[in-house]
């Protein structure tokens, strides 16, 4: 049973920046697929961005592409989630997941929130205007 604490949300203004961590419990950054997700007030969990446990490929949603960036240190067994410019519409909970999965598929499959089993607890991050 793999978990995941999230931390390092926050109030930004926006334009400015916020890295977001993941801990997780076991050797598992480095030999799962790590991901964040987000969800804000009355809307639909959303893809933020992945990054692939096999060659360490990066995927992100198109709305954080060129600003937000995953990162993982295997030693420490985290994930970070580096978002810069930050715009109001950033704010949500972030939620990081983890998917056990060797099996490499299209790139669809890894913005499902069904396709990862671990979830983090989630972090808030507010961006004011």
């Amino acid at each position: 049973q793999v978990q995941l604490v999230d931390s390092g949300g926050g109030l930004a203004q926006a334009g400015g920046s916020l890295r977001l961590s993941c801990a997780a419990s076991e050797d598992s950054v480095s030999n799962y697929n790590m991901g964040w997700f987000r969800q804000a007030p009355g809307k639909d969990r959303e893809f933020v961005g992945t990054i692939k446990w096999s060659s360490s490929t990066t995927l992100y949603a198109d709305s954080v592409k060129g600003r937000f960036s995953i990162s993982r240190d295997n030693a420490k067994n985290t994930v970070y989630l580096q978002m810069n410019s930050l715009k109001p519409e950033d704010a949500a909970v972030y939620y990081c997941v983890a998917d056990p999965t060797k099996i490499s598929y299209s790139d669809i499959y890894y913005t499902r929130s069904s396709s990862y089993y671990y979830w983090g607890q989630g972090t808030q991050v507010t961006v004011s205007s």
